[in-house]
């Protein structure tokens, strides 16, 4: 099986892109974890088919690069600045389903300002520790120092950890730069290591950071590069007008054989 395809980043989180509006490609899981395979294949944290909606603009269906399913952040602006491309957007504002829902996004200037779904509950954990859902689960940790984390062993251990199972959580490290800036680092389930940047991750990271009086809008610094997210924190705890903000970037195209 032939496909043509366009890889996209977001902050360093890669993807590849395949314009599915034929419906002529089916995935199997195996395809996916091929695709993703960064010596053997492309590479990539993560495979997304853009596809027609009878409603809205796009739907795009994304997948980690297990094979496995959730709702992505950069892999969803990623998928806007490719639909535009393909000319599925009428102008800088657009309406699209992903996993979890329908979403939208607007374009300015090159950056994509994605709307996430409002988060009701943060939830706090031992030793200062929480949970925020942010379309995908995702556990915060404070520490002083995040390049000194060893992201992979301690992200792979709260990952597992029996109270997330049976579906896993992703896990963040987060360090407090300044008043308005954090620096995020992230264990993926799915991609089950830590990516240059997870943009579900650095939204949860940025409402955990709230309850630390940081302020709308926070800047996020990532291996990846830098991201932006905005929110209103309303009086009975709960977070509105969530968006994440950043650019997304072609970086090649072609074709493999399957």
């Amino acid at each position: 099986m032939m496909i043509n395809f366009v890889k996209y980043q977001g902050t360093g989180n890669d993807f590849v892109m395949i314009d599915n509006r034929n419906m002529d490609i089916s995935l199997k899981a195996s395809h996916i974890e091929a695709l993703c395979d960064r010596k053997m294949g492309i590479g990539a944290d993560g495979v997304i088919l853009i596809q027609n909606h009878p409603e809205l603009d796009f739907e795009m269906i994304y997948y980690n690069s297990d094979g496995s399913q959730s709702m992505c952040g950069n892999g969803s602006r990623c998928a806007v600045q490719y639909a535009n491309t393909l000319g599925m957007i009428n102008g800088t504002h657009t309406n699209f389903l992903s996993t979890g829902g329908p979403h939208e996004a607007n374009i300015e200037d090159g950056i994509i300002h994605l709307h996430l779904s409002d988060v009701s509950e943060t939830k706090l954990l031992e030793n200062s520790d929480l949970f925020i859902d942010t379309g995908s689960p995702h556990h915060i940790r404070f520490v002083d120092d995040a390049n000194a984390c060893d992201v992979f062993a301690d992200g792979k251990k709260v990952r597992y950890d029996e109270m997330y199972s049976p579906g896993g959580t992703n896990v963040n490290f987060v360090e407090i730069l300044d008043d308005n800036s954090i620096f995020v680092r992230t264990y993926e389930r799915g991609v089950e290591d830590e990516t240059l940047s997870c943009g579900t991750g650095v939204t949860a990271a940025s409402i955990a950071a709230s309850t630390k009086n940081m302020k709308s809008p926070i800047n996020i610094k990532t291996l990846g590069g830098n991201l932006k997210v905005s929110f209103h924190h309303e009086t009975n705890g709960h977070f509105t007008n969530v968006y994440l903000i950043g650019p997304a970037e072609k970086v090649f195209e072609g074709s493999i054989d399957l």
